[in-house]
């Protein structure tokens, strides 16, 4: 089996690990880069037989359309509905790539390639790592995970009962230089957003992403607990219905303490894809709740919200000082430019005398700890550090290490 680490061996996003056998090519994820110093990948000159995307982040799935779109795409059907789901409200279309699925833990085959596909607790949901299996050689590849979600149960069984004989284990290392313990698990995070709101005075909002059910359901637990009302965009309360049809258990627009906030660019995205929606534009209109019903009783409210609606929190510090809750890596704050539209005001906002600045997130990463537990389990005869900017450190805490270089072709 050959090998080739086209991006990723020493950065975190980007992605895109290539395997092969005499008769077949696969890639492992095929990610947009998160630095601006990334190395150019040409995407158009890679003629795999298909891609196995880990999960919906864009440093995973990102580039997929510069692919020969016969090329087929295997991902989770959960992760096909909520990638379209974004491009469809930002105007983009449907993905044009021939998308197929799989489930999880059932083996299929790609060519030479017998892969199974182990589900994972990571702040996206439908997030997996995988086993390849070909020419009597055994590849696990971690793709993105933790092990403090509400889905740590997925990490336990790994541990519990990992695969064996592993020749190369690829693990991801986001987490080496960085720390965790001021949030060590959600269910911190649940507990440091309901002692905010219960003392709030005017509206508080929320920054995280839609994608990340584990931290929506923090929000709604806490708004229950302390007998607010959680406030969600157009595009959320779609991520959530597509959240239903896998789990009975996820908060939806449907239930009491939740309400929907238009804005006039999605309302109008449902209008326009009627096809698409189905009959979720009237349903969600059932349950708007209108800019005179929030200026009522601000802090009757917590809005999960995106860094790029500041406008909206400006509005609302002209009443009285209001609360932000930044819940997503502070790096992310570092980022001043197109691709993190909204970044410099939050960033702002941590000296501003009309906010209460809260920072309450925990790492949808594995931390050190787990990652050795992690590495440990699976007793790989080689393990190869992907996604991290720190595998020159990987010696010094797993057995087993080798560094590979991008654009370096192995044999295994």
């Amino acid at each position: 089996m050959k090998i080739n680490i086209h991006r990723g061996a020493n950065e975190i996003g980007g992605t895109c690990i290539q395997l092969s056998t005499g008769q077949s090519t696969i890639l492992l994820d095929l990610g947009l880069p998160l630095s601006k110093d990334s190395k150019e990948l040409d995407v158009a000159a890679l003629t795999p037989d298909a891609v196995l995307i880990s999960h919906p982040h864009q440093d995973h799935f990102g580039l997929i359309e510069a692919l020969d779109h016969d090329i087929p795409v295997y991902m989770g059907e959960l992760s096909k509905n909520l990638i379209n789901a974004t491009r469809m409200l930002l105007g983009n279309g449907l993905l044009k790539n021939e998308i197929r699925h799989f489930n999880t833990w059932q083996t299929f085959a790609i060519g030479d390639f017998i892969i199974t596909p182990y589900l994972v607790d990571h702040s996206a949901v439908d997030a997996y790592a995988f086993l390849i299996e070909a020419e009597g050689k055994r590849v696990f590849y971690s793709g993105d995970f933790r092990a403090h979600g509400r889905k740590s149960v997925l990490f336990d069984t790994i541990i519990k009962n990992p695969p064996k004989d592993i020749d190369i284990l690829f693990m991801e290392g986001t987490m080496i230089q960085r720390c965790n313990n001021d949030y060590p698990t959600e269910t911190d995070v649940e507990k440091k957003i309901y002692e905010t709101i219960n003392e709030q005075e005017n509206i508080t909002f929320l920054i995280s992403s839609s994608q990340n059910i584990d931290r929506i359901v923090s929000a709604f637990r806490a708004c229950k607990h302390a007998g607010k009302t959680l406030v969600l965009d157009i595009y959320t309360a779609w991520v959530l219905e597509q959240l239903k049809l896998v789990s009975k258990n996820i908060p939806a627009m449907e239930w009491n303490q939740i309400k929907i906030k238009f804005s006039y660019g999605q309302h109008e995205k449902l209008k326009d894809n009627p096809d698409f929606f189905g009959d979720f534009r009237k349903r969600v209109y059932q349950h708007r709740i209108t800019k005179e019903e929030l200026h009522a009783n601000p802090a009757k409210y917590l809005f999960f919200s995106k860094m790029s609606h500041f406008k909206s929190i400006n509005l609302y510090k002209k009443i009285k000082p209001v609360t932000v809750i930044y819940s997503q890596w502070l790096g992310y704050l570092s980022c001043m430019d197109s691709d993190y539209y909204g970044a410099e005001a939050i960033f702002d906002y941590q000296n501003d005398p009309q906010v209460n600045f809260v920072y309450a997130h925990t790492s949808g990463h594995a931390t050190v700890e787990d990652l050795k537990k992690f590495a440990e389990a699976l007793n790989p005869k080689m393990l190869v550090p992907v996604h991290t900017e720190c595998g020159n450190q990987y010696d010094n805490l797993f057995q087993q290490v080798v560094i590979f270089d991008d654009g370096v072709e192995f044999i295994l």
